[in-house]
């Protein structure tokens, strides 16, 4: 059995240090020396002449903290909540309290002098790239439904509110966070819109991340889009909004053959689901003879094929599948074929109807269904 030596185990047994305890929250150990310094969020304990070290209640506390500002709260009252829960005990250093001494200021280790500016103004105080880098100054305040980039995502200045905060909890890897705040957008807005507004300007932020930094953060992108996912497919479920149409003829939703990226027919799907029309999804990557076999089954109203490459965007393919029959003679149905996504370009797509997004798909999909509704069988 391997024995650690001695200064590890110390280590272990007294805690995460700052820069630990920051690349585990997603914010910088500047960030944390800060709400330290201003609010009290510090370690609970400290070892003179020796680095701080984080217990898990310490760990607790500014999870807290972030969850709070992430919502939206003022960091000074986020700070007192995220305090007295995990720290009771611990003297306030909320200046609306002038009864109660603030604890003093621990010395300063090498690297962490900083600039002592004043009280952050704003919602996103607090959470900056995860890099340790000098802390921002005040800056003016966003307006109530947008801001900018969040848990040092690129997000730019003109995204819904519910996107900064998103964003923290991706890069935090704050799983029920992230569940949550998904739900909340969409049962507040609706599900195009937290998509369009929401969803995919975080999604996007990620993906920018990602190749700016060397295939880092690869994990916050995977874990995002698990939970974009499990939120799509749960959307049918927990927000019903329609009965379902009665006779109508399914869509079908298949990625091209050799395209992976299924997350657009995802939400396809969950939209169509809220309108009450029936859907046969199929996902990525769909073998052609697989496609066409369920089309001949289904008999479907329409057929989406998604291409997010010009690589994948086969119009052989779409033409093919337009061109299938069934049904008997003098009856004969044909599918719409809906090619969807950026890899089909104007020549690629001609002769097919095309859809600037979700919401016109949705709408063009839902008038094809109910178009070549079917009358119930007897008996049924």
């Amino acid at each position: 059995m391997a024995v650690l030596d001695e200064p590890e185990a110390t280590a272990d047994a007294a805690g995460l240090t700052t820069g630990a305890v920051a690349r585990r929250l997603g914010v910088s150990p500047t960030t944390l020396r800060s709400w330290d310094r201003r609010y009290g969020l510090g370690p609970a304990v400290r070892a003179e002449g020796r680095h701080r070290r984080w217990s898990p209640a310490d760990i607790a506390m500014v999870e807290e903290m972030c969850r709070l500002t992430s919502a939206g709260a003022p960091p000074a009252e986020a700070a007192r909540v995220a305090r007295l829960r995990h720290h009771p005990t611990t003297p306030t250093t909320d200046p609306a309290s002038p009864h109660v001494s603030a604890p003093p200021a621990p010395p300063r280790t090498d690297g962490e002098a900083e600039d002592a500016a004043g009280p952050v103004a704003g919602p996103d105080a607090g959470t900056t790239d995860p890099r340790p880098e000098p802390e921002p100054g005040p800056g003016p305040r966003t307006p109530a439904r947008r801001g900018g980039a969040g848990g040092g995502l690129p997000l730019g200045g003109d995204v819904r509110q519910e996107c900064r905060g998103l964003a923290r909890a991706a890069v935090r890897l704050d799983a029920p966070e992230l569940e949550q705040r998904l739900l909340d957008a969409v049962d507040r807005h609706g599900l195009v819109v937290a998509w369009e507004e929401v969803m995919v300007p975080t999604l996007r932020a990620v993906g920018r991340k990602w190749e700016s930094s060397g295939d880092r953060y690869v994990e916050v992108e995977h874990l995002l889009s698990w939970h974009i996912s499990s939120t799509l497919r749960g959307v049918p479920f927990l927000f019903p909004r329609r009965d379902p149409v009665t006779g109508a003829a399914p869509v079908v939703l298949a990625c091209t053959p050799g395209e992976q990226h299924s997350l657009p027919l995802e939400v396809l799907t969950a939209a169509l689901a809220e309108r009450g029309l029936p859907t046969r999804t199929l996902g990525a990557a769909v073998p052609t003879e697989a496609l066409l076999a369920c089309v001949r089954r289904t008999g479907p109203a329409a057929v989406v094929l998604w291409a997010q490459t010009r690589s994948t965007a086969s119009l052989p393919l779409a033409r093919h599948v337009a061109g299938l029959e069934w049904g008997t003679a003098g009856a004969r149905g044909r599918p719409t074929v809906l090619p969807a996504g950026p890899g089909w370009d104007r020549r690629a797509s001609a002769g097919f109807p095309r859809c600037s997004g979700l919401r016109e798909a949705v709408d063009t999909l839902g008038r094809l269904c109910e178009d070549g509704a079917r009358p119930p069988a007897r008996g049924h």
